[in-house]
């Protein structure tokens, strides 16, 4: 992964800059509270898939769609905020969550003008008006599978007996579909073929579930220190992610642990899942996932952003924050 994580790098200073342009900075506690999250950094993953994906389908489109990159960067901190406002969460990447920082109603607000502005920052991409007729759309679908898959999500804390597949169910149209849509959104607007369009939305959709799974993992493992989030909040809050899915599949309840948690006991947690070899399948789960995803990219001519493509869904799986 020599040259992916400088390639990262870079995108995230563009992105970066072209949040300081438009975001940061406005007068008006709205504007405040939209751009809080946004300048408070991320790895901005999403919109380096929609820039592979551009380049690996035409070389140097990328530039011509920045401003596409920068709308799944807003669409992803929209989801965010609304789903720190559902979870009740107190921290996002290191800062105080948008919704207690301000309140609640300006927090709802806060996402709902970062979800307005992707859209019309995908029509000021340089391309014709049919691809980004296509790329709105697809963003659409995506806000509107998403919104269903975080209902999905809220509606397993109600049960115990969810299982994987129903889990992988949440998870692609909660997490999945918007790298989905970026790797798509990409291709599209770079002028690629049916079948390259496709072959990048799936290969998003796969390596996507797998990164929410990953994400399930470091909400656990991760200080929050490193992670920017309460650490084990999906414990304490008794979700039903693949970890506890696969916990009680071997015969832990984790439920017994949705309360407030001392390190000391989270550490616990964590060995006994390790013991029992529940953290290693939930690992194999998504590196199956990614293989997965790169017999997508075979429909794509051999370069250096269809390998950056897959060197990111290896990242997906081995990253610790």
């Amino acid at each position: 992964m020599s040259d992916l994580l400088p390639y990262l790098e870079s995108v995230a200073q563009e992105i970066d800059h072209m949040i300081d342009r438009y975001f940061v900075d406005k007068v008006g506690e709205l504007n405040k509270a939209s751009a809080h999250l946004l300048a408070a950094g991320g790895k901005r993953l999403r919109p380096a898939v929609v820039m592979l994906a551009a380049d690996a389908v035409k070389r140097g489109s990328s530039t011509e769609i920045l401003p596409a990159a920068l709308a799944l960067e807003l669409t992803h901190t929209f989801t965010l905020i609304h789903d720190d406002i559902m979870d009740d969460d107190m921290l996002r990447r290191g800062v105080q969550t948008v919704h207690t920082k301000w309140d609640m109603q300006t927090g709802i607000l806060a996402g709902d003008v970062l979800y307005a502005r992707a859209f019309e920052f995908i029509c000021m991409s340089k391309a014709n008006d049919k691809a980004k007729v296509r790329a709105v759309s697809m963003l659409a679908h995506a806000c509107a599978d998403i919104c269903e898959g975080q209902h999905m999500d809220m509606s397993f804390t109600h049960r115990n007996d969810v299982d994987e597949y129903e889990y992988l169910e949440m998870v692609k149209k909660k997490t999945g579909v918007l790298y989905a849509a970026a790797a798509g959104i990409g291709a599209v607007l770079a002028g690629g073929t049916v079948s390259q369009v496709k072959a990048l939305y799936l290969f998003g959709l796969k390596t996507g579930i797998a990164f929410q799974i990953r994400d399930d993992l470091i909400d656990l493992i991760t200080l929050a220190e490193k992670s920017g989030k309460d650490r084990a909040s999906d414990l304490r809050e008794g979700k039903q992610t693949l970890i506890m899915i696969k916990a009680r599949e071997k015969g832990i309840d984790l439920l017994k642990y949705k309360r407030d948690l001392t390190d000391e006991e989270i550490d616990g947690v964590i060995k006994e899942l390790t013991d029992a070899g529940v953290i290693a399948d939930v690992k194999k789960v998504a590196h199956d996932l990614v293989e997965e995803s790169n017999k997508h990219l075979s429909l794509i001519l051999p370069s250096k952003e269809r390998q950056l493509l897959m060197e990111i869904g290896e990242f997906f799986v081995t990253r610790s924050y």
